[in-house]
Order: structure tokens, then C-alpha cells, then sequence
């Protein structure tokens, strides 16, 4: 992603965290329900808006207790990157991205989400993903 700068567009920055969680090679991904903001019926990871003065790790980590109902001493910080930045028509976007593993199979879903999969990385063309999704997935585990 390219180098944006909140002074060069006059658009607010906006930090946002995905964090991916990994249980015994696969990953989980969750299906947007129709009440979220943008890119419902699409399937992504773990998201949310950092809090002003929070830091982006906490910010995952309260997320995937939030969306998921996994409690923070079930997820294992693997890697992080970013911040990536996007730019839309209105802000650009801050990305935080992380890799969890992952102890839990049982997932909650909260409002946000409609139907989750433990998919294995390799096959993921079956899923209409959101379209950051490969890059992240790209980032996050091409060390491994």
C-alpha cells in the first residue's frame, strides 16, 4: 500500500484493527451480517475501531472477545503489521493487522457476524472475502 498522509488529502485517519486467529492450521473467518456498515455478505476476520488512546493490540485482543467470545488468555499474539494505510472517499484508513493462535473451536458470534468457518488457508476461493483479505492473509502468514 502507498504512503498516505492525512495533511496531503485533508482527510481524518481512522485506526482499525483486523486480527486473524489460527487453530491447527486453519483459520477462522466470519461472514458479515447485514447490519454492519460495509461489506455485508462478505467473509473477513476479527475487526473493530481503535479507541482513542488504546492500543491497537488491546484493541484486537478486546474484538475477538467481543465478536468471537474468546477470552484473551485463549489467544497467542503470533505477528503483526501495519499499520497499512487505505484511503476511501472520506477517511483513510489505519490497518492493524495480527495473527493469533488460537486454543478455542467454540466461537459466539456476535451481531456483526452470521455464520463463521475454521477454513484452511489453501482454500479459500470457495468464500467471497472482503478485498483486503489476501493481503492480509499474505502478511501475516508468509513467514510460516
Amino acid at each position: 500500500m502507498t504512503s498516505i498522509s492525512s495533511q496531503e488529502t485533508g482527510k481524518p485517519r481512522r485506526p482499525v484493527v483486523s486480527a486473524l486467529l489460527r487453530r491447527k492450521g486453519r483459520i477462522l473467518i466470519l461472514r458479515r451480517s447485514d447490519k454492519v456498515g460495509s461489506f455485508q455478505g462478505y467473509w473477513s476476520c476479527v475487526s473493530g475501531y481503535v479507541e482513542r488512546g488504546e492500543d491497537p493490540l488491546d484493541t484486537a485482543i478486546r474484538e475477538i472477545e467481543e465478536e468471537v467470545g474468546i477470552p484473551r488468555g485463549l489467544v497467542y499474539l503470533v505477528r503483526r503489521c501495519g499499520p497499512n494505510l487505505a484511503e476511501t472517499e472520506q477517511v483513510i484508513f489505519e490497518s492493524h493487522w495480527f495473527l493469533f493462535n488460537c486454543d478455542q473451536k467454540e466461537i459466539r458470534l456476535d451481531w456483526e457476524h452470521e455464520e463463521f468457518a475454521w477454513a484452511d488457508p489453501n482454500g479459500l476461493d470457495a468464500y467471497k472475502l472482503v478485498p483486503w483479505f489476501g493481503d492480509l492473509l499474505t502478511q501475516l502468514m508468509d513467514e510460516d
